[in-house]
């Protein structure tokens, strides 16, 4: 059965003896008329599911609610402050390696969580080990590795990937309707002053049409392998 949290006991992760944590990070948002608020959050738990079945890994439960303002003229969208999210995930840092991990990957799966950027950089500047994944670069190479036909521009909010990952993972989430809620909007030069509702009606920016579940179970693939690298830089 698929979990959305971690099911593992204390003797489960004595035995695993994880030095290194990931932290999936979703939202809370309108992702169009057919999937759910909560579809950043399942995809974060989904890739922390993969790569915690390939790696040794304590996969902590999500953070559900982060920052979703461009969203917020969406009924349903609830979004914290970045200060907020940052300390959350300062603290958390704090907590695994007090008791006796090394370094935490968050997993972030919204892309308007520009701050954590910001975190682990300035993180690793004071010698903590931390990582954010998937990078731009790791959705990207994973979208052409699974034969996605968008780009991470031009897909950018429940299309092609979003919904090809559900459909994989969690088809029962899936509504239908996403076959024709295609919505391009490649000019958003102003989206971070005027938010989404001014480049896109239904709340989607992207080709869900495309989207099929042999694409998301490649991207996840895709995405573990590339996993690898960054524990290895952590851990060396």
């Amino acid at each position: 059965m698929d979990h959305f949290l971690p099911t593992a006991t204390t003797s489960d992760e004595k035995e695993r003896d994880a030095k290194c944590a990931i932290l999936p990070v979703g939202s809370f948002e309108q992702h169009g008329e057919y999937l759910p608020l909560i579809t950043d959050t399942v995809i974060a738990t989904v890739v922390s599911r993969e790569l915690a079945g390939a790696y040794p890994l304590l996969q902590l439960p999500p953070v559900t609610v982060s920052c979703s303002h461009e969203h917020s003229a969406w009924r349903g969208t609830v979004s914290i402050s970045s200060n907020t999210l940052q300390a959350i995930v300062d603290d958390i840092y704090r907590s695994i390696t007090a008791s006796g991990l090394t370094s935490l990957v968050v997993v972030n799966c919204h892309g308007g969580n520009y701050s954590l950027a910001n975190v682990v950089q300035e993180g690793n500047a004071h010698r903590k080990k931390m990582a954010l994944f998937p990078t731009g670069t790791d959705w990207a190479e994973a979208r052409q590795s699974a034969g996605l036909a968008t780009s991470n521009h031009e897909d950018m909010h429940a299309g092609e990937l979003e919904t090809s990952i559900l459909l994989h993972a969690h088809p029962e989430l899936v509504r239908d309707g996403y076959q024709a809620a295609d919505w391009a909007a490649d000019d958003r030069r102003h989206l971070l002053t005027t938010g989404m509702g001014e480049y896109t009606h239904n709340g989607v920016i992207g080709r869900p049409s495309l989207a099929s579940a042999e694409k998301g179970k490649a991207v996840l693939s895709s995405l573990v392998d590339r996993f690898g690298s960054v524990l290895e830089i952590l851990q060396g």
